[in-house]
């Protein structure tokens, strides 16, 4: 029953994850979190943190340990493929149908419409986590910390793995405060 679960899950991922990995994103958490709790949003948080850390595509890592995590090797494995396969077979298909009728009006408005699906959809997701993280941190940190990173990766063109990795990094390394102690 939990292949059969995680492999609908996955399925609907790869079927409906329009606009690349990061589309991904929310239709993952929405299977992993809301639907099948196999975690809370905090340990989803920190899936994705880390999986934006290391190369490759975002959504294949996440079914790749989500999979792991809830069924072992078999769940991984099954997980992966699920999320993958439909993406070739629908690639083939529709690239061999698209490159016959780009030209026509209707494909490129289809083409077109995708991305506003995907802005809100990364919106919802993003708002989910300042939300979150306002819980954690307060709202002067999250807003210093959304700011700060903006600038360092659009004005000074870091890629985002590097500013989570060095994120992640302090928070490793950081001094843990005592208890009762007064500095």
């Amino acid at each position: 029953m939990v292949q059969q679960e995680l492999f609908m899950a996955f399925l609907r991922v790869g079927l409906l994850g329009y606009g690349g990995g990061p589309a991904s994103i929310p239709l993952i958490q929405r299977e992993a979190v809301t639907k099948y709790k196999w975690m809370n949003d905090d340990e989803f948080s920190d899936i994705l943190a880390i999986g934006n850390t290391l190369p490759g595509p975002i959504a294949t890592k996440m079914a790749g340990y989500i999979g792991y995590r809830v069924a072992g090797i078999g769940g991984m494995i099954n997980a992966i493929i699920a999320s993958v396969i439909p993406t070739v077979i629908l690639v083939i298909v529709f690239l061999t149908f698209l490159a016959s009728f780009r030209e026509y009006s209707f494909v490129q408005g289809m083409t077109n419409g995708v991305l506003p699906v995907v802005a809100v959809m990364l919106g919802v997701l993003t708002w989910g986590f300042v939300k979150k993280a306002n819980d954690d941190l307060g709202w002067l940190k999250v807003v210093f910390l959304v700011i700060a990173s903006i600038i360092i990766i659009e004005m000074f063109s870091i890629h985002p793995a590097i500013v989570i990795g060095a994120l992640i990094l302090y928070v490793l390394i950081k001094p843990i405060k005592k208890a009762g102690v007064v500095s």
